[in-house]
């Protein structure tokens, strides 16, 4: 059974503050939820493959391809730039 001073350790670190009502109730939990883990502890899982994540999806990515700028392109979108120097956008400072 876990003790009302270790409930309170647990929710100063949450950054929770319980009455002494919630203080017993959470005890009650918390001593519910580790006698769960101790039933799971007895499980036999030998056989298993260890795994980092339950939905087994990668993230698909196209291909890094380089296109070369027509200069066409390039001098449209340069046009339509509120402002350019050299060839560039230029733009606002930020820091």
């Amino acid at each position: 059974m876990i003790s009302p001073k270790e409930v309170q350790h647990i929710a100063k670190l949450a950054r929770i503050e319980l009455t002494d009502r919630e203080l017993i109730q959470f005890q009650k939990e918390l001593a519910g939820v580790l006698a769960y883990f101790e039933i799971l502890q007895e499980v036999n899982v030998s056989s298993v493959a260890p795994m980092t994540h339950s939905v087994l999806l990668e993230n698909v990515y196209r291909s890094d391809e380089f296109k070369a700028k027509t200069d066409d392109i390039a001098q449209k979108l340069l046009q339509m730039a509120p402002e350019t120097k050299n060839g560039y956008l230029k733009v606002k400072q930020i820091l």
